[in-house]
């Protein structure tokens, strides 16, 4: 038994270094070995089934993480109750990998059921208190309701900055998902100045390669392109995506992403065929990963429609956005920004086209 927790430990390790898939093979032989000898049961088993839904999850395979937490819940429920530390792990996790499905409801409902019982159990100023109201700012402002998400957000931070410090890692996870709100709030001088010191503190504590560290440079790069600094923006997206692909691969979801964001700077740029390229790759990227309706996918239609009016395609881009209307609209209501701003995208091509009794309904 001794040998399979240096296996599972060697996991860990892999895992904290962005050695995914040498990360795997520990944590499988880990849980083969656990199984055999104490059953699937034991709590150590059941640890290791949820080290390897967060592995999972960060692979970009979701369905297999979903199936890895499900059964680690199923089981700590079972051997330790509702209301234990470790079952109340699992539910946060449960929350997270909810969010990247875009299975908002059912990750509120874990992320608060999560809470709850960290505050009864921990107290308010716990670490895995903390945790679980940073991820329910995370999903305020993924839905859009950035007044509810602030707070979270403020909250989470003074707390890991009292218990754990201001370069602990936890503590720099929170200034980034800051800059995140300042952005999406239009306040992009608190945004660069949170993803500048959070990008400062990875790449003290992680190195300028590990994936954090990347998604951060990647963040800045969106941030640049957002204060029209499109010189500044290119070299980030570039650097993090040669390390997303080394350290993750071509098919994974963030690196899909940057694909994404460089279409995005491309089109800017004027640059249309470029950025029709990227557009494309993470299109066919996120409808392999995530389905065709998942909010991401919809995103990168809604970019393509975009793309295409500039480019005086307007057939092409009507098809575009009507898509992604009608998903975001089934995925997120008829009140949600991004469903909002679809609409205006399809009214303002109407009025190009002529078509204007469509656009007035816009």
């Amino acid at each position: 038994m001794s040998t399979l927790r240096i296996v599972n430990n060697l996991g860990a390790l892999y895992r904290a270094q962005g050695k995914l898939d040498q990360a795997e093979q520990m944590y499988e032989q880990a849980l083969a070995g656990f199984e055999k000898v104490l059953g699937a049961e034991h709590m150590s088993t059941l640890s290791i089934v949820n080290n390897l839904g967060a592995l999972y999850r960060a692979q970009g395979k979701l369905d297999q993480a979903e199936q890895m937490y499900e059964q680690a819940l199923a089981g700590f429920e079972k051997v330790l109750g509702a209301d234990h530390m470790s079952t109340l792990s699992i539910v946060n996790n449960l929350g997270n990998l909810y969010r990247d499905q875009g299975k908002m409801d059912q990750a509120a409902r874990m992320y608060e059921q999560a809470l709850v019982g960290f505050e009864k159990v921990l107290g308010a100023d716990h670490t895995s208190t903390l945790d679980t109201i940073n991820n329910l700012g995370v999903l305020y402002q993924d839905q859009g309701k950035l007044t509810q998400a602030e707070p979270m957000h403020q909250r989470a931070l003074a707390g890991f900055e009292k218990v754990l410090g201001a370069d602990h890692m936890s503590t720099l996870r929170i200034v980034n998902n800051l800059g995140h709100l300042y952005r999406a709030q239009g306040k992009l001088d608190q945004a660069a100045r949170m993803y500048e010191q959070a990008l400062a503190g990875f790449e003290k504590v992680l190195g300028a390669d590990h994936m954090s560290t990347l998604s951060i440079v990647n963040n800045l790069g969106v941030l640049y392109r957002a204060q029209g600094k499109l010189d500044q923006a290119e070299p980030m997206h570039q650097r993090a995506l040669v390390g997303f692909e080394k350290v993750l691969g071509a098919d994974h979801m963030s690196t899909f992403r940057i694909f994404n964001n460089l279409g995005n700077l491309y089109r800017d740029q004027g640059k249309m065929d470029q950025a029709a390229q990227m557009y494309e790759q993470a299109l066919a990227g996120f409808e392999k990963v995530l389905g065709a309706d998942h909010t991401l996918t919809l995103s990168i239609v809604n970019n393509l429609g975009v793309l295409y009016r500039a480019q005086g395609e307007l057939d092409q881009a009507e098809q575009m956005y009507k898509r992604a209307l009608a998903g975001f609209e089934k995925a997120l209501g008829a009140d949600h920004m991004l469903t909002l701003r679809t609409a205006g995208n399809l009214g303002n091509l109407y009025r190009d086209q002529g078509k204007m009794d469509q656009a007035a309904q816009m």
